[in-house]
């Protein structure tokens, strides 16, 4: 299926059948966003529509994966998070919903080891024709290179290198590294850009992204097996007496490369004019395979392309594996109830509304499963396809344990995809870490690519591309690793699309996968006993497959009435979400009579590889059938209706009003925020 892969160019194709295809990446702007919140959020938003748009898709899906400190409380830090939170989502909305593509889902972490040093991912994707596919590459000796769209100015100067150290008290003065958005220019000319690679003119096409005119020029003509040559005369600039240093490595925001066939220059002078962008003829394409820059005719710079673009060294650095603690024995006890709203009331697990109902999701009328569910689902017009998109990681995992975190965030991804009855199709990446230069840095960094990549393998996932975020540390130490995965899944049918809430009173309930007791690593353990530590809980790859399968196959069935994967806060959050989280709250009796003591163990582990189904009465005996063919552990273990969460073990019954869990759930960030 992938029709452009990692590495050729700004970003992965797929194929979606019937000659369509989806371009898609995630990219961050983490140390910007951690100094200029609003901007840095916003222009991070722009620059990876500018990815996408310049494979010749249109653009019509985001997503956000975003991870910040503390927000509960009165302490300093709490108020700065809530500051950095605040800007960071109200940048997102801006660019998103200027620009007028919905974001349709995401997922916001609050931790420690994020605070100063926020996590700003990004996911975009497109929608095009094989046939439309379009390259970044300088192809034709001779033919003209343009620059089109916004002014280059010195906002965003040497932001790559910026983004390249580690934070400190200091780098607030790092402000001018910051880029400068402007949603409507970029409105402008993801519509100029479109029309001007469906008129045939183009050659090829280059975002000016990291170190501006310097990646765009080199990459393009590394790419091509070319040289180019530009003077900075003919460079369109709002500021006066800037040096070719500056004009070089400026940032500024809405700007594009574009290689023109010799010929078509009329062309781009009729499109730029119409949508009223700047554009200038700044050089032409060369066979020598230098990168050449001018300034006024003198020769400023000349350099092979390749060296710059694409013939890095690959470094091997010294690591220093961290040690796991086995799990605990036994815990202090603790009220399974209490347990359970302060879970539900943790801004890590509690609803998202105060962030996505500041996102037009709905713009574009494309918006099937709403920000708020397993995964955002949207039906692509053009195609008459029906796409699934989420984006998920725990870095609690990966700090104790990247291989497995790295592993786990694929198959959650997968899982993820399969309850909203996708089948997935490829990931990208945005890979958030520390200083690399230290040993343990090093390893994680190692670990967690080599357990993304085995997962990739045996979900047959293929990685289309993706981002790598390095020196995400502030002066208390590194980020949580955070190796991202936004993954795209493809529905055929209008009908499997389903919703993880409980729809119906007199459904039941069926627990598919084991019941599980791993504690290390979760959110219970880190939330109610403020220990955060122990090994995470373990993949088992043929258990994964076995139960995503199966689950695929009875909802393409007909027989699932929603479906909800296990995460964080494990049985006892998921039985919550899926009673709280539709258009209208439903209770729910649950029971696990063969278990014992402890119901904290049962309610709060986290243990992989299940999903909680709800199904009809009339539909039982075919789904038991379906489970048992598919030999995968499933129980029956409850039914939906009444006013309350009952959940009964061997030992005692557990109880919850509705009411009072949507009332925790869906308030606290609002709460926290209005502080």
């Amino acid at each position: 299926r992938v029709l452009v892969k990692a590495g050729e160019e700004n970003a992965g194709v797929v194929d979606i059948g019937d000659g369509w295809a989806v371009a898609f990446k995630m990219e961050s702007h983490n140390h910007p966003s951690a100094v200029e919140p609003f901007q840095g959020a916003a222009t991070g938003v722009g620059g990876i529509i500018r990815d996408i748009f310049t494979m010749g898709a249109r653009p019509v899906i985001l997503m956000d994966s975003l991870r910040f400190g503390p927000i509960l409380g009165t302490v300093p830090g709490a108020k700065r998070n809530r500051r950095l939170f605040s800007e960071v989502v109200a940048g997102i909305s801006h660019y998103g919903n200027c620009v007028g593509i919905p974001t349709i889902g995401g997922e916001v972490y609050f931790d420690e080891s994020y605070e100063g040093n926020p996590l700003v991912n990004v996911f975009c994707l497109g929608v095009l024709r094989h046939s439309q596919i379009a390259r970044g590459a300088a192809k034709g000796v001779g033919n003209p290179v343009y620059y089109v769209g916004s002014e280059t100015g010195r906002d965003g100067l040497a932001g790559a290198a910026f983004a390249s150290r580690d934070l400190t008290e200091e780098s607030k003065q790092d402000r001018p590294a910051v880029q400068v958005g402007d949603p409507f220019k970029g409105k402008l000319l993801l519509e100029a850009c479109l029309e001007l690679l469906a008129s045939g003119c183009v050659a090829g096409i280059q975002d000016m992204g990291a170190a501006g005119l310097t990646c765009s020029t080199c990459e393009t003509a590394s790419r091509g097996g070319t040289g180019m040559q530009i003077d900075l005369a003919f460079v369109p600039q709002r500021e006066p007496g800037m040096t070719p240093y500056e004009i070089l490595l400026s940032e500024s925001q809405e700007r594009m490369l574009i290689i023109v066939q010799r010929g078509r220059e009329a062309t781009v002078k009729e499109i730029c004019d119409k949508w009223d962008l700047p554009y200038a003829h700044v050089g032409e394409v060369t066979d020598d395979g230098f990168m050449r820059v001018l300034d006024h005719g003198r020769v400023e710079v000349e350099i092979p392309a390749d060296k710059l673009a694409h013939d890095a060294p690959v470094y091997e650095r010294d690591v220093s594996p961290a040690p796991v603690a086995p799990e605990p024995a036994d815990l202090p006890a603790k009220d399974p109830v209490q347990s359970l709203i302060q879970l539900l009331a943790h801004p890590t697990i509690a609803s998202k509304n105060w962030v996505y109902r500041q996102y037009d999701h709905t713009v574009r009328a494309g918006t099937v499963v709403a920000p708020g569910s397993d995964a955002g689902v949207f039906y692509v017009r053009e195609a008459g396809k029906y796409l699934a998109v989420t984006t998920d990681c725990n870095g609690l995992y990966c700090r104790l344990d990247p291989r497995e975190g790295a592993r786990i965030a694929v198959a959650e991804a997968a899982r993820n995809l399969t309850c909203s009855g996708a089948t997935p199709l490829a990931i990208t990446d945005n890979l958030n870490f520390g200083n690399p230069y230290q040993p343990q840095i090093f390893w994680q960094l190692r670990e967690a690519v080599e357990g993304m990549a085995e997962a990739c393998r045996k979900f047959d996932t293929p990685v289309t591309g993706g981002n790598v975020s390095l020196y995400n540390q502030n002066p208390n130490g590194a980020v949580d690793p955070t190796p991202t995965v936004g993954m795209v899944g493809l529905i055929v049918d209008e009908r499997w699309i389903t919703r993880q809430n409980f729809r119906d009173s007199g459904d039941l309930i069926y627990l598919i996968g084991p019941i599980g007791n791993e504690l290390g690593a979760s959110q219970y353990l880190a939330v109610i006993h403020g220990r955060k530590e122990y090994r995470p809980p373990r993949l088992i790859y043929d258990l994964e497959l076995g139960v995503q399968t199966a689950v695929r196959g009875l909802i393409q069935k007909g027989l699932v009435k929603s479906a909800h994967d296990c995460s964080e806060g494990g049985l006892g959050v998921a039985l919550a979400e899926c009673c709280i989280s539709g258009e209208r709250s439903i209770g729910a009796f649950v029971h696990f009579n063969d278990w014992g003591d402890h119901p904290d163990r049962l309610l709060f582990n986290e243990s992989q590889s299940r999903i909680m189904l709800s199904v009809g009465p009339a539909d039982a005996v075919t789904m038991e059938a379906a489970c048992e063919a598919a030999k995968i552990p499933f129980r029956r273990v409850g039914e939906v209706g009444g006013s309350e969460l009952v959940v009964a073990t061997q030992g005692e019954t557990l109880r919850w009003e509705i009411a009072e869990l949507y009332e925790a759930w869906y308030y606290s960030i609002e709460r926290a925020m209005n502080r």
